[in-house]
């Protein structure tokens, strides 16, 4: 049996593999020089944010922060390698359809704007003009604006998000199908039903005060990898870190700081998990119940022999309502129930509670394995829950930590990328500019895609992201974007989405984050964009474009809004020349942006006020608000124990990856080297289906809607990972995960909890 992909795990996060996976990659771009010096301006006052993720910045800003993910961002934008008009002359679009997502974008960065000829199955150039003038005459000719839908990624700034949806609510819709719900929209929801606030309430330097950090449901060390920087400077000066992961992951054990000089060259790492906990997949709101459960029960210890409270009594009196019902629902909740959902002992769990009854600080984060599950708005609830008992909301040192993906998720959301918007945001906007903007809710992702599949739905803009590759189900999906009118995809390299082509089909190459975006009078622009801190910081990029031709996300959203809505309302023209003029306009219309050009230009940006971090709780009841939501009554990986062939997958990515853009083969963290289909299985589970390390097997979605979904031809991990729960690599698992599977309250795909089976091939 072939094996060798199979190889060491580092032996720790960062170090020098870390450099040496950096110096690779600028080598790969064809223009190291360029991008080192494009790092050295990565989130500094002077230069651009960093497009790998949305981890905040040192508020102090005092030294260069290196991160892996960073370097792989920045140098996979500023590669050499160009998709020009002459590469789409050289192969049909059912030709790349067979490149490897990583292959395709090995092409390099596109050029010129380019649309479809179905005659030839190319695309082909076209000019920026007579692109904007076909969009605008196909959105105009629909006879609803409910017909189109509007794709935003996390990659694009808060002004190009603010103007593209002024353009989408004077066509007539809220149609904002966004990345947002396929990520993080469970803490929103239930972070809004909680604090009456849908982010997160601490700051970076809340880090350095906490005494207990819990991290649930999250991977650093590939997501973003600074936050490992923070961590282990937590964990050296004696905080407690408490680890929840159904996965054995090497950044939330060790991690060597690049950073730390005396550290490389002695060769040595910090350990950053003091508990690390495996739950079942699904398993995490049972857990977090069962550290409620031991805190209440130490509490009535601590009463009756006439010790100090454990609880915050006064936190929960002045500021908190639903305590009486919470506290019925965690004693109705039994042990055997707890520890059956989650996975753990008990004493392992409440050795994790011992740890937050000793802290008087404590902050906990999360991110998407928690989010992606059908009781994903619940298990937040449940984790306010947790953090309210000692007070642990709303003090230095503390608080509620999602922590998102791409580097603007959270920011495209506050300036109005929202398909549900709040009544007093569009007030606003009417005030603004004059016109009556459109009331009714839009199109999330999932209802977007039922749209397009029974036809109701007609067009596909998409700004930023790969739309195809990152959504569920992925053949449906690819049927539903070839059924429409029209597409239109806003991008910076090519990527598979483009390769399902409507009757109409246009890729529009945009500047990068990295790139010099200059004014007609020849000054370079400034965007901005927010971190999961609701730190708002500048940035402005320091490279040459890679084609003449390209147009900002900005000027590109002001060319289609003319072309469509016209300028008599607003000059879209005048706006794409000055960002100030957008900036302004944001100013006027959301809270928080008040002297909004001055503040960014200042060194770190500002931070947007948390209501819930100063314990103002903008609540029906002028309160946080316990949840008293039971437990599931099954969890998938429950289900999945009852049958030996049956598994609960979760997809992820691997170390050389960011969302859907694959950077290389390798996940060194893992172990695995040069492949990517690949299955993470408990070695008892693999024994017990009669198979070896290495051998290849298929994996069938056992949702009950009658569609069949295979993934094929994948290789078998065995890896510590609890029985009963597997994991691999998203986009390529991304076709097991059914579009009718979504989050109760939130609409986010289960992705980390579907139910499939796993046949090995030789009995297929």
């Amino acid at each position: 049996m072939d094996t060798g992909f199979i190889g060491k795990k580092s032996s720790a996060a960062g170090g020098w593999g870390a450099l040496k996976s950096c110096g690779k990659q600028l080598l790969n771009s064809g223009s190291p020089l360029s991008g080192a010096r494009a790092m050295l301006k990565a989130n500094q006052p002077d230069g651009f944010d960093c497009p790998g993720c949305a981890w905040g910045d040192p508020e102090h800003g005092s030294s260069f922060e290196f991160c892996e993910n960073g370097v792989k961002a920045v140098s996979w934008e500023a590669t050499e390698k160009r998709a020009t008009p002459a590469f789409f002359a050289a192969h049909t679009v059912s030709e790349l359809r067979r490149q490897s997502d990583y292959e395709l974008e090995l092409n390099g960065r596109l050029t010129h704007p380019m649309r479809y000829d179905a005659a030839s199955d190319r695309y082909l150039p076209v000019t920026w003009q007579d692109a904007f003038a076909e969009i605008g005459d196909i959105l105009k000719g629909f006879d609803s604006p409910d017909r189109a839908e509007f794709y935003t990624s996390g990659r694009a700034s808060n002004e190009a998000a603010f103007l593209y949806q002024l353009f989408v609510r004077a066509y007539g819709t809220n149609n904002f199908p966004d990345c947002s719900n396929m990520c993080h929209e469970a803490s929103g929801v239930a972070l809004r039903q909680s604090i009456g606030v849908g982010k997160g309430t601490v700051l970076l330097e809340d880090f350095e005060k906490a005494d207990a950090i819990f991290v649930i449901g999250q991977n650093p060390g590939t997501n973003h990898p600074r936050m490992l920087g923070d961590l282990r400077r937590a964990a050296v000066r004696g905080a407690q870190i408490v680890v929840f992961n159904p996965v054995k992951e090497r950044g939330l054990e060790r991690f060597s700081d690049p950073q730390d000089k005396l550290q490389m060259l002695r060769g040595g790492a910090t350990d950053i998990a003091s508990d690390y906990l495996q739950p079942q997949l699904g398993g995490d709101m049972a857990a977090v119940r069962g550290m409620s459960k031991a805190v209440l029960a130490a509490e009535a210890a601590a009463v009756a022999a006439g010790r100090p409270s454990v609880l915050d009594h006064a936190f929960i009196a002045e500021h908190c309502e639903g305590f009486d019902a919470y506290l019925a629902a965690v004693e109705a909740t039994s042990w055997d129930e707890i520890i059956s959902q989650s996975g753990l002992t008990r004493e392992a769990i409440e050795r994790a509670a011992d740890v937050y009854m000793q802290a008087e600080r404590v902050i906990c984060t999360w991110a998407m394995g928690i989010t992606q599950h059908l009781h994903s708005v619940a298990t937040i609830r449940e984790i306010s829950n947790f953090m309210f008992l000692r007070g642990n909301v709303g003090k230095p040192g503390a608080g509620l930590c999602p922590v998102r993906g791409h580097s603007n998720v959270q920011g495209d959301r506050t300036v109005g990328i929202n398909e549900k918007p709040p009544a007093a945001f569009l007030d606003a906007l009417e005030k603004e500019f004059g016109f009556a903007v459109p009331r009714a809710n839009g199109h999330n992702v999932i209802a977007a895609i039922g749209a397009m599949l029974d036809g109701s739905a007609q067009a596909f803009i998409g700004l930023g992201g790969n739309f195809a590759r990152a959504t569920p189900d992925s053949a449906l999906v690819e049927q539903a974007l070839r059924k429409l009118k029209l597409t239109v995809h806003v991008a910076t390299k090519p990527n598979h989405s483009h390769l399902m082509p409507g009757d109409v089909s246009f890729i529009l190459p945009c500047l990068g984050r990295t790139e010099i975006d200059l004014n007609s009078a020849g000054n370079s622009q400034l965007v901005s964009v927010e971190d999961s801190m609701s730190m708002v910081h500048g940035s402005a990029g320091i490279n040459r474009p890679a084609s003449p031709h390209l147009l900002s996300e900005v000027a590109i959203v002001a060319g289609m809004a003319a072309s469509t809505v016209g300028s008599d309302m607003i000059n879209w023209a005048a706006l794409a020349d000055d960002y100030d003029l957008i900036r302004k306009h944001i100013e006027a219309t959301i809270p928080g942006f008040e002297d909004f050009n001055a503040r960014l230009r200042k060194p770190r940006g500002f931070h947007l006020r948390n209501t819930a971090a100063h314990r103002e709780w903008v609540t029906p009841t002028g309160k946080a608000s316990f949840s008293d939501i039971a437990l599931p009554s099954e969890t998938v990986n429950q289900a999945a124990l009852k049958r030996h062939d049956h598994f609960a997958l979760q997809t992820f990515r691997s170390h050389d990856q960011y969302n859907t853009t694959v950077y290389g083969l390798d996940d060194r963290y893992r172990g695995v080297y040069g492949e990517r289909q690949v299955i993470f299985m408990h070695p008892d589970d693999v024994k017990a289906l009669s198979a070896k390390a290495g051998e290849r097997v298929d994996v069938v979605c056992e949702y009950t809607d009658g569609i069949a979904r295979v993934a094929s031809d994948f290789r078998l991990v065995p890896y510590d990972i609890p029985r009963g729960s597997i994991a691999g690599y998203y986009p390529e698992l991304n076709v097991l995960v059914p579009i009718g599977s979504a989050g109760e309250e939130s609409d986010t795909p289960t992705s980390k909890s579907v139910m499939v089976s796993v046949r090995r091939r030789e009995a297929a």
